[in-house]
């Protein structure tokens, strides 16, 4: 039995408890974003069935020949829709590419809504014709499930349940399939994925096919994360600590290789990048901000900020 490294929250009580079932939950959720960064939840309501017919959809996927998957791979796109090849993506801070590929599923914008250009088409796999519509599906659950993780957020720092509900609503949100391929000769000093912060609002992340996942603590050491059956691990982003100048943490965290016996294990993970509408002001909260701690960041948007962080990791030119 490993240890646990991350506390561990259930959703269930705050969607569906009592008002002293909701307020614990706030009060322990508040406390793993302000000290960790990182929390798992469980009864989540992402149905495993879902998450399993991805799964495999995905490994159809990424099965297939190189040249088949570079035609879903779309020019000047930054990877935000479509397939992204091995080796084009790397952590901010680093010049060695993450051993990874990748697929990018985006908003398929609801209703009314002045700016279309924002949210480019989907991209469907006619070799695996399921993919696509199982990825949107997926992408709503998460939707649901960070939005409730949000309401319970903005009543720990007493911003009104909704506060970020108009926000999020057609946000740029990106539902992300990983593929980390066996590894096959001694990588140069890559590793699966390099520490980095994420630059969204939240990230869900389901248990991924191998481990590897790991954060770095307070006291600099790297700890790994090992989810349980059904559980999902969820972390705050960078645009929140923006928001919350530097209270809520967004924590580093990477992907190590697996030990040499294990390098012949591919993995699989399939995150979930909350991310607001490109309009949302992501100035530092003033509640926020105090004398022991003043402010922290210039004001920018979010989608200025997305913009700054996808020319840092390589993706946009």
């Amino acid at each position: 039995m490993s240890v646990r490294t991350i506390p561990l929250v259930d959703l269930s009580a705050f969607t569906e408890g009592n008002e002293s079932q909701r307020a614990a939950f706030v009060d322990k959720l508040g406390a793993a974003f302000h000290n960790i960064g990182f929390v798992g939840v469980i009864n989540h309501g992402i149905p495993p069935s879902l998450i399993d017919d991805f799964y495999k959809a995905s490994n159809t996927f990424f099965a297939m020949s190189e040249a088949v998957k570079r035609n879903y791979e779309i020019e000047g796109m930054a990877g935000q829709r479509g397939y992204t090849s091995f080796g084009k993506e790397h952590a901010k801070q680093s010049k060695v590419a993450d051993l990874k590929e990748f697929f990018q599923i985006g908003q398929e914008v609801e209703g009314e809504h002045v700016d279309k250009d924002q949210y480019p088409d989907n991209v469907s796999v006619r070799e695996v014709p399921e993919f696509l519509d199982l990825g949107i599906t997926l992408y709503r659950s998460f939707e649901k499930a960070g939005a409730e993780l949000l309401r319970a957020i903005a009543i720990h720092l007493d911003l009104g349940e909704d506060y970020f509900d108009a926000k999020i609503h057609n946000g740029n949100s990106i539902l992300r399939t990983i593929f980390y391929p066996p590894i096959s000769q001694e990588p140069a000093s890559a590793i699966r994925a390099e520490q980095h912060e994420d630059i969204n609002l939240i990230t869900l992340l389901v248990g991924a096919s191998a481990g590897g996942l790991q954060l770095l603590n307070k006291e600099g050491e790297w700890q790994a994360i090992v989810p349980e059956q059904g559980e999902i691990v969820i972390n705050v982003g960078d645009m929140l600590q923006r928001l919350t100048n530097n209270y809520l943490k967004s924590t580093t965290h990477r992907v190590v290789n697996p030990p040499r016996e294990e390098w012949h294990k591919p993995r699989l993970s399939i995150p979930f990048f909350l991310h607001p509408q490109a309009s949302m002001d992501l100035t530092s909260l003033e509640s926020c901000i105090t004398e022991e701690n003043p402010l922290q960041y210039d004001p920018i948007t979010a989608g200025g900020y997305l913009d700054e962080r996808l020319r840092e990791i390589g993706l946009k030119k």
